[in-house]
């Protein structure tokens, strides 16, 4: 039942959004519950980043993290195929495609994601420019801690942003800025892991349905009990990590999204829904330390980084 499908429009710029849930709550699939603070009401016209994971419409820029809103749709990163309605590749600046084996996203992100946030907590220079792509594409900066990898920060934006100065920026609004945690401190960075999602190949969906559980984030937009538009988001995994189904999903992120009233399949069919992929990566303070022990000084983690392996 895959119906014809189209690129997402270019969206407002700087949108940006929280995507992550905090907790995992058992979920029915009447949709009657509140789940804890992920519910959040956004208005519309507010300014400046989301301070949670939640999500925002409007002429805003930012989403918490788990999730974010629509992509970049005449930038290189999304395009389809107008005649199949399949997705073509995620092209290169060299012109090859994408494949499990040549992503676009790195570990070196993370680390720089690191860089950014160790030279800010202890004071230091902003670290220089890295090596990798400064590529435009919709990210997500996720902060976890802890062997249970509790989520302690998480926003991006949908709107497409230059890698270097993307990364910078929202590994700082997501590590101080999560309205649902304190910022975070340098007793913290030990327990710390580090993900970046590149999000690509947004696509309307034919119905509320029309996605996979753990394949794509999903974006929705609503008309609430108020008669006001609202949106929320969710990232790939975050459907797979909660164990929910669609419809759990669906309704978590009604809730994430302001909405109040009883759910009904008959309101379900009036969801927006927007789907697409992302490329992710994750790193832990520990392998962040091992990548960058020859750039700190006699050996203590309280000198500054020499940045010797960027250009």
């Amino acid at each position: 039942r895959m119906g014809k499908r189209r690129c997402v429009p270019p969206l407002e710029p700087k949108l940006a959004a929280g995507c992550c849930g905090v907790k995992k709550p058992k979920l029915s699939g009447t949709g009657t519950h509140s789940h804890g603070n992920q519910a959040t009401t956004v208005p519309g016209s507010s300014s400046g980043p989301l301070q949670n994971h939640q999500h925002t419409d409007g002429n805003n820029g930012r989403e918490n993290v788990s999730d974010l809103t629509l992509g970049p749709g005449n930038s290189p990163i999304t395009r389809m195929n107008p005649t199949s309605g399949a997705l073509s590749p995620l092209t290169r600046p060299n012109g090859t495609a994408n494949s499990t084996k040549n992503l676009v996203v790195t570990a070196e992100m993370c680390c720089y994601c690191f860089d950014v946030l160790y030279c800010h907590l202890y004071g230091f220079p902003q670290p220089r420019l890295p090596r990798f792509t400064n590529d435009p594409y919709p990210l997500f900066v996720t902060w976890k801690t802890g062997r249970d990898k509790r989520l302690r920060g998480c926003i991006g934006t949908f709107s497409a942003m230059n890698l270097h100065s993307g990364l910078r920026e929202y590994t700082l609004t997501s590590a101080l800025k999560d309205s649902r945690f304190p910022p975070l401190t340098r007793e913290e960075l030990p327990k710390l892991f580090c993900s970046v999602s590149l999000l690509t190949n947004f696509e309307d969906a034919d119905d509320y349905l029309d996605w996979e559980v753990g394949i794509h984030g999903i974006r929705i937009e609503f008309i609430n009990e108020k008669g006001v538009k609202r949106t929320a988001t969710y990232l790939p995994e975050v459907a797979k990590e909660q164990d929910w189904d669609q419809i759990q999903t669906i309704d978590s992120l009604l809730r994430k999204g302001g909405f109040k009233a009883p759910i009904t399949n008959d309101f379900r069919k009036t969801i927006k829904l927007t789907r697409y992929r992302s490329e992710k990566v994750t790193i832990s303070y520990a392998e962040y330390m091992a990548s960058r022990q020859h750039c700190f000084q006699n050996g203590t983690l309280h000198a500054p980084p020499l940045y010797n392996h960027y250009s």
